[in-house]
């Protein structure tokens, strides 16, 4: 009888084996494209691959924005302070909404 369950289980062994090898090359290339695994240090980060100066260049926009809105508004008073509040935040949005276009099209790119 354990004749016969040896085998069965070496089988077991080998078919899990082979499951397994079967699933490293994903789990590797799905690393690769995070940017983690390779311990020698070369490899960049997530975070290091992002490109910082996009990030940059929106949070000065999105402050000139703001700071140009909250100037225009200052000037005025009733409904055109209202108008030029709704368009720094309409400007605002749009900014953000462009930079984030060109971040997400970078990443597919690189």
């Amino acid at each position: 009888m354990q004749e016969t369950e040896q085998p069965m289980e070496e089988t077991e062994a080998t078919e899990e084996t082979e499951r397994m090898e079967a699933t490293e090359p994903i789990a590797d290339e799905t690393a690769e494209r995070a940017g983690v695994g390779e311990g020698d240090g070369s490899s960049e980060s997530l975070l290091g691959r992002l490109p910082l100066s996009r990030i940059l260049v929106t949070w000065v926009e999105l402050t000139l924005v703001g700071f140009g809105g909250a100037a225009l508004g200052s000037f005025t008073s009733g409904p055109p302070q209202l108008v030029v509040f709704l368009a720094t935040t309409l400007l605002s949005v749009a900014v953000l909404l462009y930079n984030v276009d060109r971040l997400i099209a970078e990443r597919l790119r690189g």
